[in-house]
């Protein structure tokens, strides 16, 4: 085994155990799974969690490979803010959704492709990744960097306005103020949506959204920052009726509604025109 490998064998060891990862498939596919096969020649641009280090910029000493294996930060482009994520957090969200094989996963916001190509994986054999990227740029890059991957479809687009295919998963890599109506139409029943929540400007959440027979429980589950998602990270339509949570409200959130389909109610912790959130479950019982 070459010391690269050994590095990668070793950072999916570290990142398995520290998401609690039950499905073993994890951990190989970040084993094997070449991550400087996405990031372009080194030296590579890190940007330095945690967010507290004021978000410093390093770049790594050479262009070994070895350097990419650890819980970094990468800089697609920094002009941007667009970076190649954090791998524990992707770690934990994949160990949130649990694919299985067979199923079909929409990633919105792909990048240059890495963390759809270990999606892809997570479905094997059967099971497909439709990957949308808005910036030309990198949906190019991904496009390259996945042509190996058979069962990846890359598309340059705007997802927050696109029809998406049904959808086992939908798995959002960036801040949106609230799900569009068309992602929750799009899961599949005993779907699940993963995305980073950006309802206010300090409140950061990762949202595990799950259609179930009575509607779409929510789970927040963890803090979590993205960059904003084009066409999904602002309040919308002037007209539309909204009511911004505070940060407890958000976490007290437990399903999420149509508007169309459900007017919001007494329970309401956010409302953003064509879907709000409630503190109640589908159950009818609150948190405690």
């Amino acid at each position: 085994m070459t010391r690269v490998a050994e590095a990668r064998r070793f950072y999916a060891s570290l990142l398995a155990a520290n998401a609690g990862a039950q499905d073993p498939r994890l951990e190989e596919a970040l084993a094997t799974i070449p991550r400087e096969d996405f990031l372009g020649p080194g030296p590579w641009t890190v940007i330095v969690i945690p967010w507290t280090s004021g978000r410093r910029a390093i770049e790594t000493p050479s262009a070994d490979p070895v350097h990419l294996y650890q819980n970094h930060l990468v800089a697609l482009d920094r002009d941007k803010g667009i970076n190649n994520g954090e791998p524990l957090l992707h770690a934990m969200w994949m160990t949130k959704v649990a694919p299985k094989p067979g199923e079909h996963i929409t990633h919105i916001g792909a990048g240059t492709g890495y963390y759809s190509a270990i999606l892809s994986r997570l479905v094997a054999p059967a099971g497909k990744v439709t990957a949308y990227e808005y910036e030309v740029h990198l949906a190019a890059r991904a496009t390259d960097n996945l042509a190996g991957y058979d069962t990846v479809n890359v598309v340059h687009g705007d997802a927050v306005h696109a029809e998406l295919p049904p959808s086992d998963i939908i798995y959002v890599n960036a801040g949106a103020i609230a799900p569009p109506a068309s992602w929750l139409r799009a899961l599949k029943p005993g779907g699940r949506l993963v995305f980073p929540w950006r309802p206010a400007e300090k409140i950061g959440l990762a949202v595990l959204v799950t259609r179930l027979e009575k509607g779409f429980a929510c789970q927040p589950f963890m803090r979590s920052w993205f960059i904003p998602c084009v066409g999904a990270s602002d309040a919308g339509p002037d007209g539309a009726s909204f009511k911004i949570p505070t940060s407890e409200e958000a976490k007290r959130s437990r399903s999420v509604f149509i508007t169309k389909e459900k007017a919001p109610d007494a329970t309401a912790t956010a409302i953003f025109g064509d879907v709000w959130f409630s503190s109640k479950s589908l159950d009818g019982k609150r948190p405690a």
